[in-house]
């Protein structure tokens, strides 16, 4: 087996692509030596960057001491000695060009969503098992520290049965008037993919799938509450997409998720998201980080009153749930996985097909909202 493996990564000069992908992940592997086998040798990462534009694509290279650098896509997937496909950039373009990687006989990982719509979505994981290659699709939430803390909880049975969930997402992106906002224009415009529930509703179908069950059926209504705003060059444009989500998910044995996110609400709670899960024996509220529990034994007794201030403090009767184990870098952990899936089989369940999941509850959501009505979850036919 060689002692390098060559990874093409397309769209890392976006934030996220060179942030958590590049940065934190492959560069932050390179510079520990690179992926530890199960057999205790190392292979190092060898990446290359490729995107339309020279100078951002060069100074990026420049900048992190990546030696090689390119804006020839066709070229890239036609070197046999990288033998991974990496994409990060537009939503709308993803499919096509997995489907190019795939034909090229590459490996892909890929960020999320896999695609716009379902159709292609599985046109690509059918795509990627005929030809025998690896896949896999980005689920970063799955290891963030207060999801994993939540994940303990669930499998320690501190719940009982599980009742309900609610998660909170969401933060104000400014307009872009006043001054610039925290997201992309293209994140705003129908017509570039744009939307937050394509966006958001292929994260929480993996991130509920995997800690409170799967889900079964769901309602979502929409909402543009700000059709104006300001792009990077400061010029108004019609903001068409939606940038808030309302939605319910029901799960095997009646659970309920109320999932609320926004693109348009100000923050009062303990993190950017929130999920907080009742259960028979004891509820959790884990947000990026930080686990709280409150068990049954514990749980306090209020009183409703009208008239009087509320004499109970509710933040008090949490516990916190401690830091047992370091914060690990869930991009990076999962970059680390799937490269020893493709290096020597290790086990790897965050294929395409699971990305296309997330694909399919966002349509479905979507699906809802026009028709005003719940809509059942049908299994993909893996």
């Amino acid at each position: 087996m060689s002692e390098r493996i060559g990874i093409i990564m397309h769209g890392v000069t976006g934030r996220m692509g060179m942030n958590q992908h590049l940065i934190r992940s492959i560069l932050a592997i390179r510079k520990d030596g690179g992926v530890v086998l199960s057999d205790g040798r190392r292979v190092q990462v060898d990446p290359i960057l490729v995107g339309r534009n020279a100078d951002k694509i060069e100074r990026l290279a420049k900048a992190h001491g990546v030696e090689r650098w390119t804006t020839d896509l066709n070229g890239a997937l036609a070197n046999p000695d990288d033998g991974i496909f990496f994409d990060a950039a537009s939503t709308q373009l993803r499919a096509s060009l997995l489907n190019q990687a795939i034909a090229a006989g590459k490996h892909v990982y890929c960020e999320k969503p896999v695609s716009d719509t379902l159709e292609d979505a599985l046109a690509v994981c059918r795509a990627a098992d005929a030809a025998g290659i690896k896949h896999g699709v980005v689920q970063d939430k799955l290891f963030l520290p207060g999801l994993m803390k939540m994940a303990m909880l669930r499998d320690s049975g501190f719940f009982g049965r599980l009742l309900s969930v609610r998660s909170e997402f969401g933060y104000w992106v400014f307009e872009g008037d006043w001054q610039p906002a925290q997201r992309p224009s293209w994140n705003y415009r129908k017509s570039d993919g744009g939307g937050i529930i394509l966006d958001m509703l292929c994260h929480w179908r993996y991130v509920i799938d995997n800690l409170f069950g799967p889900v079964r059926s769901v309602m979502c209504h929409g909402a543009t509450h700000i059709p104006r705003r300001w792009d990077e060059q400061g010029k108004p444009y019609d903001a068409d997409a939606d940038d808030a989500a309302y939605a319910l998910f029901e799960l095997d044995d009646g659970v309920v998720v109320q999932s609320n996110s926004s693109w348009t609400t100000r923050v009062r709670r303990d993190d950017l998201v929130t999920f907080h899960a009742d259960g028979t024996d004891g509820s959790a509220v884990c947000g990026l980080f930080d686990c709280y529990i409150q068990p049954r034994q514990a749980t306090p007794k209020p009183v409703w009153n009208p008239d009087e201030r509320q004499p109970l403090n509710f933040f008090e009767h949490w516990q916190k749930v401690p830091d047992n184990f370091p914060p690990p870098n869930g991009f990076r952990t999962q970059w680390e996985m799937f490269l020893r899936h493709v290096l020597e089989e290790a086990p790897y369940r965050f294929t395409l097909w699971e990305g296309a999941k997330g694909v399919q509850l966002a349509e479905l959501g979507l699906k809802s909202w026009a028709e005003r009505r719940w809509v059942d979850v049908p299994a993909l036919g893996i």
